[in-house]
């Protein structure tokens, strides 16, 4: 598969600087854009808006709410994606204690303590051992306040009002790589198996050491598993 368009979608407070390693990595097999996921109300008007300015076709990579939009895409135009990774997210909808964490850390937002959601927040998105690094808090940090706190009051609302998207993964029928972190605390590795058990023929890697922020805790493991699924014939 050589100059086949990639599409990277981002996560919750999280630009398209969580894909700088990545971008540079699958540049030579194709052109890359990287979505805005800014535009829209809800996932399925971010997925709207993206497709109305994606390729005709392509391979298509979410990560995190990424991959809540990445299932959208694949209800609204499906013929349009060649091949799907799912990268730390899940198919499954809110648990309703998640959205309730979500409603209090938008309400901190809200009265102004948008910053004080990211710090607490970021223990949370890498393995325990990676809590004291401070280049990771850094640029999870930065990229948070370049989304800021009205992009993430709308991105947690859009995520509790989330469909459940297991139904659909029996229809997949492409191409399907599932990465995650091996510790990742948002979206587990329980969640990651389930999506690969019910897309046929789908491929599930665990990386190691790594929390919902893989592709920056382990950047080489990760890249290492999207070059074989965007190379793939198969995304073996």
């Amino acid at each position: 598969m050589s100059n086949q368009p990639f599409v990277l979608i981002s996560g919750l407070n999280a630009t398209g600087e969580v894909f700088a390693e990545l971008t540079q990595a699958l540049w030579p097999l194709g052109p890359v854009t990287l979505a805005n996921h800014v535009h829209g109300e809800g996932i399925a008007g971010i997925a709207a808006a993206i497709l109305a300015t994606a390729p005709p076709r392509f391979a298509l990579l979410g990560f995190s709410m990424g991959g809540y939009i990445a299932f959208e895409i694949m209800r609204q135009a499906p013929e349009r994606v060649s091949r799907l990774c799912l990268l730390d997210t899940t198919a499954r909808p809110d648990a309703p204690q998640t959205s309730a964490r979500r409603g209090e850390r938008m309400a901190l937002a809200q009265a102004g303590r948008f910053e004080q959601t990211i710090e607490e927040g970021f223990a949370l998105t890498v393995h325990p051992d990676h809590t004291g690094r401070g280049d990771l808090k850094a640029i999870t940090r930065r990229m948070a306040l370049a989304m800021g706190p009205e992009t993430f009051v709308r991105h947690q609302q859009a995520i509790i009002d989330r469909p459940d998207s297991r139904p659909m993964l029996a229809g997949i029928a492409v191409p399907t790589a599932v990465i995650t972190g091996d510790a990742d605390q948002i979206t587990p590795p329980e969640a990651a198996r389930e999506m690969a058990e019910g897309i046929a023929g789908a491929r599930l890697t665990l990386i190691a050491r790594a929390g919902h922020m893989a592709i920056l805790e382990q950047p080489d493991a990760t890249i290492a598993a999207i070059l074989g699924w965007a190379r793939g014939p198969n995304g073996a």
